[in-house]
């Protein structure tokens, strides 16, 4: 048995090519026929490595019952979030309005003309604890379309009306947001556990990131201390896993100890940039170890033979969640022998009594995270996991996720000096020009030799993003001019003349929204993120045409910024523009040769490479000159580097 799905590329479609439900993929296909049999439709929205994704699917959608009435009474379809950002990020928005909020699965009831009655997210397969049962959904939806169908489309209209619009009026930002936010931060900071809030606990990154920019700028040895804890106490606990390497998407628990065991590109990608920022403030060499651990299962586990990254890793080995990551005493004396068994037991906590379900995940909450004298063993106890059980991987590659990881490998670069990340960066931006990109348009994914639909707002953002950290981490004028006009695409396929940036483009399949993102989630909002772009174009290049448009979407930001810490990304926007970093402009002479300037300037330091003099930057002594401005002052002209630094 097998479905329309069967004709898809995406991971996660495929998981549903065999459901006796009569699945289609987004398309006027399914809509026609909604039209021409008046049926609702139901649409089920989700991703490859979603647990309660999976959990539905084995429930509801591969339960001939279920399939039966959704087959009989609805036209059913299937998308993967991270192929349709643009369609999850509507209907996530209608499903918030609905409920309150939202997740994965996303369940929503709409009509043909793709129109939300109904929503929310897992549903049982029948009613439990207080939750409707999808089958006892289905039958009354199926009734109240038939017998009264005005009062089910009746809130629709006014949802969608509400949602295209939510605008503010756009006011000035100014470094008073940065401030307030960090007294928010401190106020949701948990300062036994590390982590803001309550669990579950996610990375978040960026707002690691945004603390220790301000600690750069303002000394604040608070935010040293809650960026610096964090980053700890995700590391030593089983967040991070010990054997393989590598960030799992978040912890269910206040310690880090327990995670949602699925592994993220996009969570490695800033868990790297962040700790090559603690490593680069702090020089405690435990942060680079920790990012390189990183990225050494990017390379050996997430990386294709071409060099683009693939999507995820899943929670789940044989239908239970974690089973490929947990251990038992025994196993790890097995492998190892009874002497170095025991110790490697005791110092990654796994105990009979076990941490997890009886069972253990491998920890340091209560070791010494600096002790590297268990490494040696791990490459044994990789092997043996991966001859125990298998993880199914999303190999789906993502232009917006892989640029995130480009951007990480050349920070990499820039903190450890070893050629093997650029090399990597590298090859995984030639990869995005090879098949991910088609003159000046960007595409979402690509997987089996095909392309996805044309890229969305995050694609750009992220790639102008990765084009900007290549510059910095080669001096190669060509990444400078590739951000520069896909910022110019940016802008004039996404920008809105009354601020801000759309989702989609002007040459995408048009929704019942056009949302503008700016919250920042799991990954930087594009609107965030082409902020911080617009900011470090104008620094590198002192073009006005970016400071006016980075001022302008700062100030669409700060319009939008409600809940700060939800706005990590602009803040640090935010921070560059008004206290920026240090502007190095370097003139080249006649036999400079721009591959080995060995700069030695702070790793945020916007710097302008000249290939020769010019009227506003003449060379001094006919030598390659360094221009050096610090906050808003600007010191002499020079060819020693060394002044540079003092």
């Amino acid at each position: 048995m097998s479905n329309r799905l069967k004709y898809e590329t995406s991971p996660y479609l495929l998981q549903h090519k065999e459901n006796p439900v009569d699945w289609y993929p987004w398309g006027n296909e399914a809509f026609e026929r909604a039209k021409e049999e008046d049926k609702p439709i139901f649409l089920s929205i989700g991703y490859s490595s979603c647990h309660w994704c999976h959990v539905i699917a084995h429930e509801s959608f591969e339960d001939n019952e279920i399939a039966e009435l959704l087959n009989r009474y609805f036209i059913s379809i299937k998308v993967d979030k991270e192929e349709r950002p643009d369609i999850d990020s509507v209907y996530m928005a209608v499903c918030q309005a609905f409920t309150g909020s939202g997740g994965w699965p996303t369940s929503i009831f709409m009509s043909a003309e793709q129109k939300p009655f109904f929503a929310g997210t897992y549903f049982p397969k029948t009613s439990r604890g207080g939750m409707i049962g999808l089958k006892e959904l289905l039958i009354a939806i199926h009734e109240k379309w038939n017998n009264d169908r005005d009062s089910l489309l009746g809130e629709s209209d006014k949802i969608i009306a509400h949602l295209n619009n939510a605008e503010n009026t756009p006011e000035n930002a100014d470094l008073g947001l940065t401030h307030s936010a960090t007294a928010v931060y401190e106020h949701i900071y948990d300062n036994k556990n590390g982590g803001f809030g309550r669990a579950p606990k996610f990375p978040t990154p960026h707002n690691i990131l945004f603390l220790l920019s301000y600690y750069e700028r303002y000394k604040r040895n608070e935010c040293l201390q809650m960026a610096e804890h964090t980053l700890m106490q995700m590391y030593r606990g089983g967040m991070f896993d010990h054997i393989g390497f590598g960030f799992c998407r978040y912890s269910t628990d206040k310690k880090f100890l327990v995670p949602h065991f699925e592994k993220m590109l996009y969570d490695n990608a800033l868990l790297i940039l962040a700790y090559c920022k603690a490593y680069n403030i702090t020089k405690k060499t435990l942060y680079l170890e920790i990012a390189e651990k990183t990225a050494d299962y990017i390379l050996r586990e997430m990386t294709s033979q071409e060099g683009g990254f693939y999507s995820a890793q899943d929670a789940d080995s044989e239908g239970e969640e974690g089973k490929y990551y947990l251990f038992t005493p025994d196993e790890i004396i097995g492998v190892l022998g009874e002497k170095d068994g025991e110790a490697f037991n005791r110092h990654f906590d796994i105990s009979n009594i076990g941490n997890f379900e009886g069972k253990n995940i491998p920890n340091l909450l209560s070791s010494d995270p600096a002790d590297k004298s268990f490494d040696t063993f791990l490459p044994q106890l990789v092997l043996y996991r991966k001859k125990r059980y298998s993880l199914h991987l999303d190999d789906k590659i993502l232009t917006s996720w892989n640029s995130l990881m480009i951007a990480a490998m050349c920070e990499l670069y820039l903190v450890s000096k070893k050629d093997i990340y650029l090399s990597t960066a590298q090859k995984a931006a030639a990869f995005i020009q090879k098949y991910l990109c088609k003159d000046d348009t960007l595409y979402v994914s690509f997987r089996e030799g095909k392309c996805g639909v044309i890229g969305f707002l995050d694609d750009y953002a992220a790639y102008i993003f990765a084009m900007l950290s290549l510059y910095k981490a080669t001096l190669d004028r060509e990444y400078l001019k590739l951000a520069g006009r896909f910022c110019g695409k940016a802008i004039s396929d996404f920008g809105d003349n009354t601020g801000g940036f759309y989702l989609y483009g002007n040459n995408s399949e048009e929704l019942i929204l056009r949302p503008k993102e700016t919250y920042d989630g799991a990954i930087p909002s594009g609107n965030s993120l082409m902020a911080y772009n617009l900011v470090r174009l104008s620094l590198i290049t002192s073009d006005e045409k970016y400071k006016i448009t980075a001022e302008q979407q700062l100030n669409f930001l700060a319009s939008k910024a409600q809940y700060l810490p939800g706005y990590a990304m602009f803040l640090t926007a935010l921070l560059e523009y008004d206290e920026p970093p240090m502007k190095v402009t370097v003139v080249l002479d006649e036999q400079a040769d721009s591959n080995n300037i060995p700069l030695a300037v702070p790793l945020d330091a916007a710097v302008s490479l000249l290939p020769q003099p010019t009227e506003e930057y003449p060379l001094k002594n006919g030598k390659t000159t360094y221009y050096v401005c610090k906050g808003h002052s600007c010191m002499p002209a020079t060819n020693d580097l060394n002044e540079i630094q003092n």
